[in-house]
């Protein structure tokens, strides 16, 4: 093979987590060499949203240049509850992402090629082509999940422009007022201007087919039914994230594999929702601080097992969500959780739950039957 070129950091897949970590690096230690390789396009098709407390002060500097849309809260429809929660909420797009990186790497420094070899200072091409890095950083998603027991959560999202506008005031995070087919179904719209709304049908399923001309039908089907007038379909995603109920991270992530991860691929994830981006800022934001020390696979790794046991509580909620509760009746676990305090919604979506968060969820009705519930527990190792 032709000798390999050197850099300090090559950062391989180009999503979420490893465009956010190569903006971090080049804008806090542009004396670094860093590379991020990505054969398709960085950031992908993707529309990524978090609330404001998902993402700590100190890292803001990092995400904060990308955010294209904000409003001031968000509502919530179920079919015995209807809510609007004050909490900020802010979108990205994988555009954004990609015009940052950009603009951020100096020339040379995207390598728009398909890697088949990773070492902890090495990666190969399929082209036959080799490139040496003090450190080679995994961010290529989610990996084996052999071992892992989970559900999914799957969607198809259009921008729909429609011709007199949509009315939306804000954005509507979950409708769960439509026919729950195949798990629990809701709707996610952003207004995105006047005209345009981002529409995402989401499924929390058993498992992660998706036929996707039939969730155009429902999405088209939606619009139809709010009354919207859909002139054109602007851009489209598809995707799915694992909802996590038990697994073993050490078979996940062996502290033999070597190689440094984020992200997705480094089980840096909300265990209930599948939801990566606060972990990929955390973790970009650190690793500024981190890539001059010689064990960073090491560092990472601890970092990701320590994280995997605070989600503990949430995959057990996904087991509950999963195994206890009928596929057609799974709405009502957030039905209820959405009457709970803004605060306490809040720090469950940031993977923050307190002791008492913890309880609250847990007292009262229950959404489930017990007795299932328990015994799903008992069948799963959650730890």
């Amino acid at each position: 093979m032709p000798e390999p070129v050197s850099c300090d950091i090559a950062i391989v897949g180009g999503g979420l987590a490893g465009g956010l970590a190569a903006l971090a690096l080049a804008r806090r230690r542009p004396e670094l060499d860093v590379r991020l390789i990505e054969p398709g396009a960085v950031g992908g098709n993707h529309v990524w949203s978090f609330f404001d407390a998902d993402v700590a002060a100190r890292d803001r500097w990092l995400v904060e240049p990308l955010i294209g849309h904000r409003w001031d809260g968000y509502d919530v429809a179920f079919p015995a509850h209807r809510r609007s929660v004050p909490m900020p909420y802010n979108s990205i797009t994988g555009e954004a992402l990609a015009e940052a990186v950009a603009a951020a790497l100096p020339a040379g420094r995207l390598i728009a090629k398909s890697a088949i070899l990773l070492a902890p200072q090495a990666v190969g091409f399929d082209d036959g082509t080799r490139l040496g890095a003090r450190h080679v950083i995994d961010a290529r998603g989610v990996g084996d999940l052999a071992g892992i027991d989970c559900g999914w959560q799957k969607f198809v999202g259009q921008a729909l422009r429609i011709e007199g506008g949509h009315g939306l005031a804000r954005p509507v995070v979950m409708d769960a007022t439509v026919a729950q087919i195949g798990g629990y179904r809701f709707v996610y719209c952003l207004p995105f201007d006047a005209e345009t709304a981002f529409v995402e049908d989401t499924y929390y399923s058993d498992d992660a087919a998706l036929d996707v001309a039939a969730v155009r039908d429902r999405i088209a089907a939606y619009a139809d039914a709010r009354g919207w007038t859909v002139t054109g379909v602007e851009r489209e995603e598809t995707g799915w994230l694992p909802v996590v109920m038990a697994g073993d991270f050490d078979r996940f992530w062996p502290e033999e594999a070597g190689v440094a991860r984020i992200g997705v691929r480094a089980g840096l994830f909300h265990a209930t929702t599948g939801y990566s981006l606060p972990d990929a800022v955390c973790t970009a934001a650190a690793l500024p601080w981190m890539v001059d020390r010689s064990d960073l696979g090491a560092m990472l790794r601890k970092g990701a097992a320590k994280a995997w046991r605070r989600q503990r509580f949430y995959r057990m909620l996904g087991a509950m969500l999963f195994r206890a509760a009928a596929p057609e009746e799974r709405y009502r676990v957030f039905e209820r959780f959405y009457r709970l305090s803004p605060g306490l919604i809040a720090r469950f979506y940031a993977g923050a739950s307190t002791a008492r968060d913890k309880l609250r969820i847990l007292s009262g009705k229950p959404p489930v039957p017990v007795g299932k519930a328990l015994a799903a527990l008992a069948k799963l190792d959650w730890r």
